[in-house]
């Protein structure tokens, strides 16, 4: 036999929801559980090469960050049960009563996704221009003059540092043979 809402009387509905409400941090603690279980089933499954040198392989952190989530969601979930309430935001430059900033949430989205659309065929340091330039405009930066050529030279000195210091391979596109 099922239980409908209507064969619920109303105050209890209420206290139900009332509960719910007061430890919403729940939530977190089911997100985090699943993290910590997605990240060690990932982690435990994974292959390993028999050729591996040392007593830390590729596994390791993987398990401690599965570990570390699992033992956050726990503590957590204890915390919200015994009465712990995360504090509210008081950011002092936040008007929490204005509403979101739809257009430069899609904006910044916008420019995201073209830069992984362009990254394959223009390569790191255009696409990377073009992502940095992007973010500044829709966060407001308005000098036309100055912005591109800055995020000219942090694409390109990210791209120098990964690609040629930190040895992560990044395509360079059409500069490719320039850089």
């Amino acid at each position: 036999m099922t239980t409908q809402t209507t064969d619920i009387p109303p105050a209890e509905r209420g206290e139900r929801r009332s509960w719910l409400q007061e430890h919403s941090e729940l939530g977190v603690c089911a997100l985090l559980l699943v993290l910590g279980v997605l990240v060690l089933t990932d982690a435990l499954t994974m292959d390993v090469d028999i050729a591996q040198r040392g007593p830390v392989g590729p596994k390791t952190v993987p398990v401690v960050v599965g570990a570390g989530l699992l033992v956050i969601a726990a503590l957590l979930a204890v915390d919200v049960l015994r009465g712990g309430r995360g504090q509210a935001e008081t950011g002092e430059d936040v008007d929490l009563s204005e509403p979101a900033d739809w257009r430069t949430v899609l904006l910044l989205a916008g420019v995201f996704l073209g830069s992984a659309v362009l990254i394959e065929p223009l390569g790191f340091p255009v696409a990377g221009a073009l992502l940095f330039w992007g973010a500044a405009f829709a966060l407001g930066s308005r000098r036309t003059d100055r912005d591109p050529l800055i995020a000219a030279g942090l694409s390109l000195l990210t791209y120098v540092v990964f690609n040629n210091l930190l040895g992560v391979p990044l395509p360079g596109g059409p500069l490719m043979g320039v850089l």
